[in-house]
């Protein structure tokens, strides 16, 4: 994901070093990213607050937040290469702001030039316990503009605990079409057999909030739809990709926000969609199945 951010006089083709420039430093990025948080690629959020201070903490740079998964992300700046102090003080914040605010989810965000094998390294330590991402960020000046491009280069994964699914109350179907409506129930049932053509012998599981799977009986959710009045929204469990988010949007597909706390790719489909994209849907099963475990 890339904006043109500031016209210049550079060379073409050229990576430029943020860290000691004479105009282009974390306060520009700042600015950047406040004007368009989306750049990120964490989804459509909102800015919160900026330079937030948190006492004998300093200031944390950014607060974001997703107002559809309500997930706050506190996002520290760093030109050049990561170092332990910056990921120290990203870990700080997110963990101060999820003591002041619990109602919310939330999520360290790193951002800098350079990740480095150090971040690595010091991030294994805590096992995925502490939910971090970090994104890298090149200024490249194409010709005469400059071009800032943000990758993910580490999503946010829970590790050395079983990923519990989302807590439900069970319902049955009619529960469903009184919520939603016997015509998307009637979606749901079409999605249904095309997972089967990839994972045979699953069947639905009625919940409160959501519609999961089954094997004889016991949850398997590498899938999950949610039934509105005229379309359906069906969550396949799969990492996040780059390769993956834009095959989907060549497909023209409606995509949703990705589900970052559980590691959903989100579609609305209506009944049309299924018979346009039935093979893509199947490919997608496939993934899920398999990243779930089989």
């Amino acid at each position: 994901m890339s904006q043109t951010a500031h016209p210049g006089a550079y060379a073409p083709h050229r990576r430029v070093p943020l860290k000691g420039h004479p105009s282009l430093g974390e306060k520009w990025v700042q600015r950047l990213l406040a004007d368009d948080p989306s750049l990120l690629g964490l989804g459509d959020l909102e800015v919160r607050d900026m330079e937030r201070s948190h006492p004998r903490a300093g200031r944390l740079d950014m607060l974001l937040y997703d107002p559809e998964t309500s997930t706050r992300y506190e996002v520290e700046l760093q030109l050049g290469p990561t170092d332990e102090s910056h990921i120290i003080r990203t870990i700080e914040y997110w963990d101060i702001e999820r003591r002041r605010y619990p109602q919310y989810d939330h999520v360290g965000v790193i951002v800098a030039e350079e990740i480095t094998a150090r971040f690595f390294n010091v991030i294994g330590l805590f096992n995925g316990f502490i939910p971090l991402i970090a994104v890298q960020m090149s200024a490249i000046e194409v010709a005469g503009a400059l071009t800032v491009v943000f990758t993910t280069v580490l999503d946010r994964k829970v590790l050395g605990v079983e990923e519990e699914e989302e807590a439900d109350e069970p319902r049955d179907r009619a529960y469903w079409e009184q919520k939603a409506s016997p015509a998307t129930l009637a979606i749901v049932d079409r999605l249904l057999n095309v997972a089967r053509s990839v994972e045979p012998g699953i069947a639905l599981k009625y919940n409160k909030n959501y519609i999961g799977l089954a094997r004889s009986g016991i949850a398997a959710n590498f899938l999950t739809f949610r039934p509105k009045r005229r379309h359906v929204i069906f969550e396949a469990k799969i990492p996040r990709s780059e390769e993956l988010t834009q095959r989907l949007t060549d497909a023209s597909v409606e995509m949703l926000t990705y589900n970052s706390r559980w590691g959903y790719y989100r579609l609305s489909l209506t009944d049309p969609d299924l018979a346009e994209h039935e093979e893509l849907l199947k490919e997608l099963v496939a993934i899920a199945r398999d990243t779930y475990g089989g």
